[in-house]
């Protein structure tokens, strides 16, 4: 029986929102044969945010050394399972019930495709929905269309909204130790040695809300921003130039 895996990195205090996200991946609708784990990484120790969560044999949680996202995402990674992958943060939502579903299936019928993304809906503390500025067109990726927005400043989806096959991450070492656009790091190396495909329907509620990580004053550092986004950008570039392409194996139902 073949596994979809759901990484969460959390950290002490910013679990208000886990039960909310328990709940939303509980209703999940997956094809027949398939099964969810959900892997929650504490990024610390305390052992606080997995006491939120029922004790159940699909969530499996784990505790380690503080270090940022990146480091949790890289440490949970040790426990997934699952053939396909997915990141949703603590404080995020899937859309709705078949959100997973499609990843698996545009997954399964184009098996030349590595991973697939999705258009993003900010969710705002009003209910209301707003998407992103530069969602692509539906359909096959053509290559470097997520590289060559980044490069410019217009990253054209969210990191988060990437489903992939676990084999690859693990190829690509996880990933990088970014203080911040870690998710779109790893998607743009994703990107440079596989092709994707992008969903028409959204795959993330991206949550709005004044103690998210990416509301922080250091988050908004504008010399930070741009060396994250070089340096994961140099990296894709670096996958690129070296000519290696990775073919993921057939899922099986």
């Amino acid at each position: 029986m073949p596994t979809f895996s759901v990484l969460t990195p959390v950290h002490d205090g910013g679990h208000t929102y886990l039960r909310a996200l328990c709940d939303s991946l509980r209703a999940q609708r997956l094809p027949g044969g398939w099964r969810l784990q959900w892997v929650v990484q504490e990024d610390g120790v305390t052992g606080r945010p997995a006491a939120q969560l029922p004790d159940e044999p699909w969530i499996s949680t784990g505790t380690g050394r503080h270090g940022g996202a990146a480091r949790a995402r890289t440490l949970g990674l040790a426990r997934v399972t699952g053939a396909l992958l997915r990141c949703v943060d603590a404080d995020d939502l899937l859309p709705d019930p078949d959100a997973l579903a499609r990843d698996i299936e545009v997954l399964s019928a184009h098996p030349d495709r590595a991973w697939t993304v999705a258009p993003c809906l900010d969710l705002h503390p009003d209910g209301r929905l707003e998407p992103g500025p530069y969602d692509p067109a539906p359909g096959p990726l053509p290559a470097r269309t997520l590289l060559d927005g980044a490069a410019r400043g217009a990253m054209p989806v969210v990191g988060t909204t990437q489903t992939v096959h676990t084999e690859l991450v693990r190829l690509l070492g996880g990933w990088p130790a970014l203080p911040a656009f870690e998710d779109g790091a790893l998607l743009l190396s994703c990107e440079a040695v596989s092709p994707g495909w992008m969903q028409s329907a959204p795959g993330t509620l991206y949550r709005k809300h004044p103690t998210q990580h990416t509301a922080s004053e250091a988050f908004r550092d504008r010399a930070e921003s741009r060396l994250r986004v070089q340096i994961a950008v140099q990296r894709a570039e670096a996958l690129h130039t070296a000519g290696w392409r990775w073919r993921p194996t057939a899922l099986k139902d």
